[in-house]
């Protein structure tokens, strides 16, 4: 049976709400399992729910396009992410590494820009320089902001930042080109199974490490699979036969939710200026969206 539109548009919205606690569920596997066993890990058994749930990939089907590109970029982000937050000196710089992350809107309103080969007006603008400055906030922490107090931050763990900054740049790349070439297949399973042995591979190159199971850690990486494993899946369905446009705008809301989900979870108290910076990356981020409608319908207008 095809999905129609609306249904495929709700599972979107399931997908940005199991977004929302990916943070802070990735980040507590991994005090328990490692960086990169929480990992591999977390992607094993999102991948065994995916395949109960949609059946093994049916490669020979999807375009050859959509076989390299899509796969490329899906398990670059989602390693970059995933290492990005379980290399992450404490949990509060994991929340900031979330808050990099959180920059893929505006990154993909950008890229789409360029895509649909559209003007860059100044609203745009605007729009990525707030969601930069906004960063720009979280980053600086409690110090005053200037350049050396951004750097002496980085300087911390910058391997993390720089994987959460380029995973960004992955995933707009990733939501841009899906649509078009993906021919309305769905290769979320195979993206999985992809990332869970580049993960494996990694983990096999480090020094042994010992795993801590107990009740607690073993329920959270569950949890954290399966949110990890449908958010993507649903995801996926959603930007290639749902409403794009209005998952859009809702997924400009995913850095506050998660934020607020994280500092929960992790036990971490943020500060004023923190909340201040998440707002603007948000704010920026839908203002890249107004750009994008503003231009669209001054062409539509051009053309009737």
């Amino acid at each position: 049976m095809k999905l129609g539109e609306h249904t495929a548009t709700f599972y979107g919205v399931i997908s940005i709400l199991l977004w929302s606690t990916i943070v802070g569920l990735i980040r507590s596997a991994s005090e328990s399992f490692g960086a990169v066993g929480g990992a591999a890990l977390i992607y094993s058994f999102g991948t065994i729910i995916l395949i109960l749930f949609m059946g093994l990939p049916k490669i020979h089907i999807y375009p050859k396009r959509y076989l390299f590109w899509g796969t490329l970029l899906f398990v670059s982000y989602e390693i970059c992410f995933v290492l990005a937050l379980g290399l992450a000196d404490d949990r509060q710089q994991a929340i900031e590494l979330g808050m990099v992350n959180y920059l893929w809107p505006s990154f993909t309103i950008a890229l789409a820009v360029f895509f649909n080969r559209q003007k860059f007006t100044w609203l745009l603008g605007v729009g990525l320089a707030l969601a930069f400055v906004g960063l720009v906030w979280v980053i600086s922490g409690d110090k005053p902001i200037s350049v050396e107090a951004i750097l002496t931050n980085i300087k911390r763990n910058p391997l993390s930042y720089l994987l959460a900054f380029v995973g960004a740049i992955f995933w707009a790349f990733y939501s841009n080109v899906t649509k078009r070439i993906s021919g309305g297949h769905n290769g979320m399973v195979l993206f999985f199974i992809v990332t869970s042995i580049g993960l494996w591979l990694l983990f096999a190159l480090q020094p042994a490490k010992s795993f801590d199971f107990s009740f607690a850690s073993v329920g959270l990486l569950l949890v954290a699979a399966l949110a990890t494993g449908g958010a993507n899946a649903l995801w996926t369905l959603a930007v290639i036969r749902g409403n794009v446009a209005f998952l859009g705008t809702l997924s400009y809301f995913t850095p506050v939710i998660s934020t607020a989900f994280s500092s929960i979870l992790l036990s971490t108290a943020l500060t004023l200026g923190f909340w201040q910076g998440v707002l603007m990356v948000t704010l920026g981020s839908i203002i890249c969206f107004l750009a994008t409608r503003r231009v669209a319908l001054n062409t539509s207008k051009e053309r009737h």
